[in-house]
């Protein structure tokens, strides 16, 4: 099967390079193992920097939407991070006062959402926290395992049984002037979130949970869905086993699921992510990129890999793909020519120009996209 660009990825990276390559008119592939890190996602798109005008209106044309706005985001252990883009269900405040009384709603069982935490920190920042539990006969064979009562499995249930819970909650509400709920809404409607809103007498605050990430795979679904509606082939649950590269072109590659049958294309995007996705992976004596044994950025000494302390910032997650300043991947030193690498396979050997986390998956990825198309190669 021949393309014009095959994109090896498809979370944020991979699903951002080949929205605006199909709406270019190019012919994209996808090739997608599955779970990414937008199961992850905490709804801020962090160091999207000048690209946050075409990052919003690319995910309006795929009905994500976003809030663009300057401010501090609650994160799920109460700690509070800078935002300046972020999906709808999250609220951005102006300071870590957020309100004088706040009411913490969870479910009773589960575990992933931790209310005290969020407690604590609010009422150091002055806020008043009174936390209480609502308890739904429809969870009840969630309840039967721990591995069950998880934030996409109680999402499910809340497309449909929402009006249950905002019911109880206007029992449970007293004078608060915030109630803050887990991210556990609008998994296939994000509709949900406005009508929770408007029906509670108090501000809503939506705050994220351990993942897996409700927001981070409605958002990933959109993307596909977009993706695919402009005529791109998206292979789900599907793995790269190999490329053919010679003389520093990659002409085609195979994959699991297709078996002897070859994917060719002009362009080829590595967008296969870090560990977690295993776009990198390690041995006790080196990092490495395990599909075209890419030359990877990092210190030769393991010792210097990471810090014993846990909570400092760690080394490791600086490694990355070596590239040249038009993305092109290194390999002994010499650029792969048709070859582009995006996002967090990167590590943060680009930070400088594309940011990190979030930022760093769609900056890059615009980066690469604005070469192809620019045919100045």
């Amino acid at each position: 099967m021949k393309f014009d660009t095959v994109i090896i990825g498809g979370g944020l990276a991979g699903l951002t390079a080949g929205i605006c390559l199909q709406e270019a008119g190019q012919k994209v592939a996808i090739v997608s193992a599955g779970q990414n890190a937008m199961y992850f996602f905490s709804g801020n798109f962090e160091s999207v920097g000048p690209a946050r005008e075409r990052i919003a209106a690319l995910f309006a044309a795929a009905g994500v939407r976003t809030n663009a706005a300057d401010g501090l985001q609650l994160m799920p252990m109460g700690s509070f991070r800078p935002a300046s883009l972020t999906l709808e269900d999250v609220t951005v405040y102006p300071e870590e006062h957020i309100a004088e009384k706040a009411l913490i709603v969870n479910f009773t069982g589960f575990h992933d959402f931790y209310g005290t935490f969020i407690a604590e920190a609010l009422e150091k920042a002055g806020t008043a926290c009174r936390i209480r539990f609502v308890r739904l006969a429809e969870m009840e064979h969630l309840r039967t395992s721990p591995s069950e009562m998880r934030s996409v499995n109680i999402a499910r249930l809340m497309d449909e049984h929402w009006e249950k819970v905002v019911a109880d909650i206007r029992v449970l509400h007293k004078d608060e002037d915030l109630i803050i709920l887990p991210q556990v809404f609008g998994l296939k409607d994000a509709s949900v979130l406005d009508k929770i809103r408007t029906a509670l007498p108090a501000r809503v605050s939506f705050v994220g949970t351990m993942p897996p990430s409700v927001p981070g795979i409605r958002t990933q679904m959109l993307l596909r869905h977009r993706f695919e509606l402009l005529g791109g082939m998206f292979l789900m649950g599907d793995t790269v086993t190999s490329g053919a590269l010679h003389e520093g072109v990659v002409s085609s590659i195979t994959t699991r699921n297709l078996d002897t049958a070859r994917l060719f294309a002009d362009h080829f995007i590595l967008a296969s992510g870090g560990y977690f996705s295993k776009g990198l992976a390690t041995s006790p004596t080196k990092v490495y990129e395990p599909l075209f044994g890419l030359d990877i950025d990092y210190p030769e000494n393991r010792s210097d890999w990471y810090r014993e302390d846990f909570f400092q910032d760690q080394p490791y997650m600086d490694f990355g793909v070596k590239t040249d300043d038009r993305l092109h991947p290194l390999k002994d030193g010499e650029p792969v020519k048709n070859l582009f690498a995006i996002g967090s396979v990167l590590g943060n050997t680009r930070k400088e120009e594309y940011g990190t986390a979030a930022g760093l998956a769609i900056r890059s990825a615009f980066a690469a996209v604005d070469i192809i198309k620019g045919g100045n190669l």
